[in-house]
């Protein structure tokens, strides 16, 4: 299932969205904005997998909204002006669609996000079929192979192009991406608790407000993770 949303400040061409949306069984809509600045708050605090994004819009366009996200998702750029396409595939988007939207067409676009996600999934699958019966898994960082013990992972980090892997050591860096982490890792022992951090449950040294310390670093707990946090927390005090 991809979880998207749909970005638009045409009311009409945002409901054509989300009823497109909705008529593909693989595609998961979390939820439509009519400007760029409510949509960036959004993804902000809940992940996404793709966004359906208008070019041309007031205040912030589609491609300054794109530039601005530090971890940007899959985008399916929409708009009625051909001359942005160039714009569009130079920013490494899986398509580019030009309203009037026919849903074959719109179709075709999320079947190529779909392969790309596919893609991803199976480039990393290598290295996330690790066995955690053992409390152990294995890494591929760089030019080696290592094993590192579940008990020393403090929390894991989601960077730009790399996942970081804390422990009291030194940190690792691996390409595998932190959702292979977090439904991979054992659910009991490991929580998400912001769109860049998975930490572990038994370093926690305390929770202040939003923030969770473990090894005297602050890691922000944020709105889109934060009731399902604080109620894990309940259960076990």
């Amino acid at each position: 299932m991809i979880k998207c949303i749909a970005v638009d400040d045409e009311p009409l061409a945002l409901e054509i969205l989300e009823d497109y949306i909705r008529k593909v069984p693989f595609l998961q809509l979390a939820g439509k904005f009519e400007n760029a600045a409510n949509a960036l708050r959004f993804i902000q605090e809940e992940p996404v997998d793709l966004v359906f994004l208008d070019i041309k819009m007031p205040d912030i366009t589609g491609i300054q909204f794109l530039k601005s996200l530090k971890y940007p998702p899959m985008v399916i750029f929409t708009t009625a002006y051909g001359e942005y396409a160039l714009d569009g595939f130079n920013l490494d988007v899986v398509d580019y669609l030009l309203k009037p939207v026919p849903f074959e067409r719109f179709l075709k676009a999320a079947a190529k996000a779909s392969e790309a996600i596919t893609a991803t999934q199976q480039k990393t699958a290598p290295f996330d079929t690790a066995t955690f019966a053992n409390d152990y898994i294995f890494i591929k960082t760089e030019y080696k192979i290592i094993k590192i013990n579940l008990e020393d992972i403090l929390f894991i980090e989601a960077l730009k192009d790399y996942t970081k892997i804390y422990t009291p050591n030194l940190p690792v860096l691996t390409l595998r991406s932190l959702k292979s982490f977090e439904t991979r890792l054992p659910a009991d022992k490991f929580i998400r608790v912001h769109r860049s951090y998975l930490v572990s449950l038994n370093k926690i040294n305390s929770v202040e407000k939003n923030t969770v310390m473990i090894a005297n670093q602050s890691i922000p707990i944020s709105d889109g993770y934060r009731d399902r946090f604080y109620d894990l927390i309940n259960r076990n005090s």
